[in-house]
């Protein structure tokens, strides 16, 4: 039965990485017709981001509430209702509407589904999971490209919008599937009191997490959204093959998250974390080098995209052991907000450092990043070892 659930899992997050690509390229279309600036496209994506943001913070009290099941449900009909509204919207302020429960839903799946699969599976099936991430969210442009050449945007969305309908009546016939745990005793989580914003920062290690999965997620998406700039105006490369060239990085991380399923068991979440902090390292490296030019550059993309891959997936499988089951969820919430804020204000900030003193210093601005998330990961990992021991003694004990 956790085989069809697990199959059940991945279909959900390859739906949640179908919307997160689709404005983007459906935008150059949307915004002409709907006779608004270029940049509306940041105020969509703002609202989109709140609305996540708020749902992740209440990700504890909602599953404590419905269970894991019936919240992915519900959010991913949020989420298929909110596409189906973009696709009969013909302005912009209809748009702003339907970005709120676009948001909404796809906070409160994001990190409950990360949260099960911490508590009920290997580090080999969250990677496996952001894989299947990887694999909607690269889907979304081809959907909406194939929509384009015969229609108009309306019915990509909309096409989105009813795979997301088939995915909610699948979730609502497995509902009966999530509650045959492999372990009944975590399941004792749900009937405590959920935890405050307060009472998570009170955690140790909790802060200097929060920091980290800040850092990530500015540093991948600050990645993602500037590499072509940086190639085109720092390397002088050619805008067809800087845009190639950065789809490496996407490609990385998919590729990495694959690759990395297959070892991190063996090597375990906290060493995972630092082999991909090397990479993204060596990757800034490559890029910065006044020798290697484009192909340090090309070299250098994948490599952070490679080193990206297997961070994010084993910080979220670490978090039940570093606070124990019954906080992971709200810890969980907390660490997802986090994130979302650091994708949300770092990639217009260094736009923003661009336009002011060049973008030469897009590897610099990456390497910062990278400096305070691997300072706040070893402080995290230094306040959690005493928790993370006695996880390893109670299951010695139960072995």
């Amino acid at each position: 039965m956790f085989s069809i659930l697990l199959v059940i899992i991945y279909l959900a997050f390859i739906s949640l990485g179908l919307p997160d690509s689709l404005l983007g390229s459906a935008w150059p279309s949307m915004y002409q017709g709907l006779e608004v600036p270029l940049y509306y496209a940041g105020i969509i994506s703002m609202i989109i981001s709140g609305g996540t943001i708020i749902s992740s913070l209440q990700s504890d009290r909602l599953t404590r509430k419905l269970g894991t099941g019936r919240v992915t449900m519900i959010s991913v009909a949020m989420t298929a209702a909110a596409l189906f509204g973009f696709s009969i919207s013909h302005s912009f302020p209809m748009l702003c509407l339907w970005a709120i429960p676009y948001g909404l839903g796809a906070g409160s799946v994001d990190a409950s589904i990360n949260n099960y699969v911490a508590l009920h599976y290997s580090s080999r099936h969250m990677n496996w999971l952001h894989c299947m991430w990887g694999v909607g969210a690269a889907a979304g442009p081809y959907a909406m490209a194939f929509a384009l050449n015969r229609s108009t945007w309306q019915s990509g969305y909309r096409t989105i919008a009813i795979l997301q309908i088939g995915l909610t009546a699948i979730l609502f016939l497995s509902l009966p599937l999530w509650k045959r745990r492999k372990n009944p005793q975590s399941e004792v989580h749900a009937e405590g009191k959920p935890l405050s914003l307060e009472e998570v920062l009170r955690l140790r290690g909790a802060k200097e997490l929060m920091i980290t999965f800040f850092c990530y997620c500015a540093l991948e998406q600050t990645a993602g959204l500037w590499a072509s700039s940086y190639l085109v105006l720092q390397k002088g490369i050619d805008e067809k093959t800087a845009a190639g060239y950065a789809s490496l990085f996407f490609i990385g991380i998919t590729a990495g998250r694959a690759f990395s399923g297959l070892i991190s068991n063996r090597l375990g979440d906290k060493h995972m974390v630092r082999v991909g902090q090397g990479l993204i390292l060596i990757g800034i490296c490559a890029v910065i080098h006044p020798y290697l030019l484009q192909q340090g550059a090309l070299i250098g993309l994948v490599l952070i995209g490679l080193g990206c891959a297997p961070i994010y997936p084993a910080l979220l499988h670490s978090t039940p052991v570093h606070f124990g089951e019954e906080r992971s969820q709200a810890v969980m919430g907390m660490q997802m907000a986090s994130a979302y804020i650091g994708s949300c204000l770092m990639p217009p900030l260094f736009g923003t450092l661009a336009s002011a003193f060049g973008i030469r210093f897009f590897p610099l601005f990456l390497g910062g990043i990278l400096v305070l998330m691997i300072f706040m990961n070893e402080r995290a990992e230094e306040k959690t070892s005493l928790q993370v021991q006695k996880q390893e003694a109670d299951v010695n004990e139960m072995g």
